[in-house]
């Protein structure tokens, strides 16, 4: 008995400790609903729908507010001028990366999406100017975007309108659009290393989308000490910077300094350059953890927007029908679209749009952190603070877009019928730590989207009356999304 009576007295003296600490501390934070001791916020959440619970949060505090998910308080930014003052006003303050345990865990601070400070810029600065190099943006990528839709539509033809799940072949395209610019080649869709891969991939994404991780993230001593899918997690990723290690090592053996071929000689004749310099980031640890975070960001994210694409699609086939009646009438039947004609297709290019907006794949995007002590909206944020901001509370901003619940190409779209910019529109988030690979997936979802009904619609084994046959999946449409 007496054992217990210290362990509850010396349990209660640290929690005592743990909140004067955190009051005493300095900062003036914004509102938000009261912490419980260990437990914080947690159980004022639905950790299945993160979006929902700050949505409904913000009602109550405002757009600026505090939660504590773990031990340390976040705060949150929630709709448009909130999100844009931070990112975008003060894009320098609030641009460092917040804190993600499990990421720490596989990544140790390399990278391009999880680092922070100088290795941060100077890698994102190469990657931007190597991605730029190799021909993002430029015809060159988009004959390689051209081949590789060439090949989706092939094996989406394969399946002879039978019932089927695309989930792999849609998978395939924007991964080897990532593969022909980092390790200069494309796989065969039947190449075991490639479906391993992609096997890996998919299945990361279900595991960082659960809330067991979210729970890890917040109390990070169960990442080493507990059983659970995080496991599988840093399993996958070890196994997929081993495969990229092995290519870098093929790649040290055959480089050309004066003729680099892919991301990985423009990187190792960039370490070459640097071998002299202590402090260089350039090293094969930075090179593994950046390529692995193209794979990752690049690659899965496209391409589950393109399945729920071709769902929204299925759902309403007014728009299917008038996306291809544009196609037919802006490129006809004896070409495929290219960048150039999307100016021309304004249509087309608002249903790519909506769709992005419609999913809104990450509601929260990845935690910021603010570089330095900072005062916003007269709030006194200190150094360090993890930042997460609702780009749901953006994307479904009935401001920017009347009835954001309905899948509507109209969002994007004047009075006119032509093409609307939204300044709301943030798939890809916004400001210094804006996706890397904007251009390349914007012009995979334009080009992939357009071939892919342009086909559907000359083929009778690929029309789009017989779109429902390439899933084998029910109607009700509402569950999925």
């Amino acid at each position: 008995m007496d054992l217990v009576v210290v362990l509850v007295l010396s349990l209660s003296c640290l929690l005592l400790l743990s909140l004067w600490k955190e009051s005493s501390g300095k900062g003036e934070l914004p509102p938000g609903p009261t912490p419980l001791p260990i437990l914080r916020n947690i159980l004022q959440l639905d950790v299945k729908n993160i979006s929902k619970s700050l949505s409904n949060l913000a009602e109550v505090y405002g757009p600026v507010f505090t939660v504590y998910f773990g031990i340390k308080p976040t705060v949150v930014l929630y709709g448009y001028e909130a999100v844009k003052e931070a990112l975008v006003d003060l894009g320098e303050e609030f641009s460092g990366r917040g804190h993600f345990p499990v990421a720490e865990k596989t990544h140790k601070g390399l990278g391009i999406i999880f680092s922070n400070g100088k290795k941060w810029k100077e890698i994102r600065r190469f990657s931007l100017m190597t991605l730029r190099n190799l021909g993002m943006g430029k015809r060159s990528i988009e004959d390689r975007i051209q081949e590789e839709a060439c090949c989706l539509v092939e094996e989406l033809r394969k399946t002879n309108a039978s019932p089927c799940d695309p989930t792999f072949i849609l998978d395939c395209a924007p991964c080897n659009v990532i593969c022909s610019i980092i390790f200069q080649n494309r796989f065969d869709y039947t190449d075991q290393d490639f479906l391993t891969l992609l096997e890996k991939f998919h299945e990361n994404l279900n595991i960082l989308s659960s809330p067991w991780i979210q729970v890890c993230n917040n109390f990070p001593a169960l990442i080493d000490y507990s059983p659970g899918i995080h496991n599988k997690l840093l399993k996958n990723i070890a196994y997929l910077k081993s495969y990229v290690l092995k290519k870098v090592k093929e790649h040290q053996e055959s480089l050309d300094i004066n003729n680099p071929r892919d991301f990985i000689d423009c990187f190792l004749i960039k370490m070459e350059q640097e071998k002299h310099n202590q402090q260089s980031e350039y090293t094969i640890e930075n090179l593994i953890a950046t390529v692995s975070d193209m794979f990752s960001a690049g690659a899965e994210t496209t391409s589950t927007t393109m399945r729920y694409g071709l769902l929204l699609l299925l759902k309403h086939p007014e728009v299917t029908a008038k996306v291809q009646e544009e196609i037919d009438r802006v490129i006809g039947r004896h070409r495929s679209a290219c960048m150039q004609d999307r100016s021309h297709m304004p249509y087309t290019d608002a249903v790519v749009h909506e769709i992005q907006r419609y999913i809104d794949l990450v509601p929260t995007n990845l935690p910021h952190a603010v570089t330095c002590d900072i005062k916003f909206r007269n709030y006194l944020i200190p150094k360090g603070t993890t930042i997460l901001t609702s780009l749901t509370s953006v994307l479904y901003d009935c401001k920017a877009f009347p009835n954001p619940e309905v899948f509507d190409p109209g969002h994007f779209l004047d009075e006119s019928d032509n093409f609307k910019k939204s300044d709301y529109f943030m798939p890809f988030s916004t400001g210094k730590r804006i996706c890397v690979g904007e251009g390349l997936a914007r012009m995979e979802l334009f080009l992939f989207k357009s071939r892919t009904l342009h086909q559907s619609k000359e083929n009778n084994d690929l029309c789009s009356s017989n779109l429902c046959c390439w899933f084998n999946i029910s109607f009700s449409f509402s569950t999925v999304i």
